[in-house]
C-alpha cells in the first residue's frame, strides 16, 4: 500500500488525510472531539515510516470510522512537531478531546498497532460510560499493580476518551509520565482537569511534581557520606530524603524521614514530619509507602 503522504490523488477514504500545520486545528484538534484521531508524523527520506504508514492505514480503515488518521509530512509542516516535541519518526498520537492521550514512537509490528489502533477504536463504541469508565479504572489499576506501565496508560486513555474530564485518569496519567521522568509532560496532563478541581491523587501528582522541582538536581553522594560519618546528621538526612523523593524514591525518602522524626520530632519546627506528609501526598493517599509509613509515624508519636 503506498503512504497517502506520498500519494498525487485523493485520500483512499474520509478516515485518512494529510494533514498541514495550518489544518492541525481543525483535522485534529476540533475532529477530535467527536472521533479518536491518530497523528502520523513522517517524511518522505524516512525507511520506518513506510513500514509503519501502511499498517496504520489498514488498521484504520478496518475501524470503519471509528478512527481516523492524518498524516504529517514534518519537512513540510513542522510547527506542531515542534511543539510536540517530536524528536524521532515515526512518531504517532492519539488525540482524543482536543488532546493528546497516548502514542508512541518508531515502527512497531502490525500487530501491535492493529492493537493501538483498536484500543481506541473500542473506546468509541457505545455502551454505558460510566460502567465503561469504572472498568478502565479498575483495569488501570490492575496493571499497575503487575507493573504492566503500558497497559494502565492505555487504559488511563481510554478513559480520558469517554471523559475527558476524569481525575482520576489524569492524575493516573499525569503520574505515569512523571515516573517516566517526563515531568513537563505530567504538567500538561494535569491541565487537563477543570480549574478548581480537588482529588486526593490529582494533588498527590501535584506534591510530587513540587518535590522534583524543589530538589532540583541535587546529588545524594555528598548528603550519604556527611551520614556515613555522622548517624545524627539530620539536615543530611532531610536533604537526602528531599533528594530521593525528587526522583521518586519515595519509601526510601519516607524511611530517612522517619528516623529522623524517631530521633527528635521537634527537630528545626517538625521539619521531618512536615517533609512526610508531602511524601505520602506525593506517593498516593492508597499507595504502601503512605499506608506503611503513616502506621509507624503512628507508632513512634504515641509510642
Amino acid at each position: 500500500m503506498t503512504l497517502i503522504g506520498e500519494t498525487a490523488g485523493a485520500p483512499a477514504s474520509d478516515a485518512i488525510k494529510d494533514g498541514t500545520d495550518a489544518s492541525f486545528a481543525q483535522d485534529v484538534l476540533d475532529a477530535s472531539r467527536t472521533t479518536p484521531v491518530i497523528v502520523d508524523f513522517w517524511a518522505t527520506w524516512c525507511g520506518p515510516c513506510r513500514q509503519l504508514g501502511p499498517a496504520l492505514e489498514k488498521a484504520v480503515l478496518a475501524t470503519k470510522g471509528k478512527v481516523k488518521l492524518v498524516k504529517i509530512d514534518v519537512d513540510k509542516n513542522p510547527a506542531y512537531a515542534g511543539q510536540l516535541r517530536v524528536q524521532s519518526i515515526p512518531a504517532v498520537f492519539a488525540f482524543v478531546g482536543g488532546r493528546p492521550v497516548d502514542g508512541f514512537m518508531g515502527a512497531l509490528p502490525d500487530s501491535q498497532v492493529k492493537q493501538f489502533v483498536d484500543r481506541l477504536a473500542a473506546a468509541a463504541g457505545g455502551g454505558d460510560a460510566g460502567d465503561e469508565v469504572a472498568e478502565l479504572l479498575a483495569m488501570a489499576q490492575e496493571s499497575l499493580e503487575l507493573g504492566d506501565v503500558g497497559g494502565a496508560a492505555q487504559a488511563f486513555a481510554q478513559v480520558l476518551r469517554a471523559d475527558p474530564e476524569n481525575l482520576k485518569a489524569i492524575a493516573g496519567l499525569a503520574r505515569l509520565y512523571l515516573q517516566n521522568g517526563d515531568a513537563e509532560r505530567a504538567r500538561e496532563v494535569l491541565q487537563m482537569a477543570p480549574e478548581g478541581a480537588k482529588d486526593a491523587d490529582l494533588d498527590g501528582v501535584k506534591a510530587a511534581l513540587a518535590l522534583a522541582a524543589e530538589a532540583g538536581d541535587s546529588d545524594t553522594a555528598g548528603f550519604q557520606q556527611r551520614l556515613a560519618q555522622n548517624p545524627a546528621d539530620h539536615e543530611a538526612r532531610l536533604e537526602l530524603a528531599k533528594a530521593l523523593a525528587a526522583r521518586g524514591n519515595f519509601a526510601e525518602a519516607a524511611d530517612h524521614l522517619l528516623k529522623i522524626v524517631e530521633q527528635d520530632r521537634e527537630w528545626n519546627d517538625q521539619a521531618a514530619r512536615k517533609q512526610l506528609l508531602t511524601v505520602f501526598e506525593a506517593a498516593g493517599p492508597a499507595s504502601d509507602v503512605a499506608k506503611q509509613g503513616r502506621r509507624r509515624l503512628s507508632s513512634i508519636l504515641f509510642s
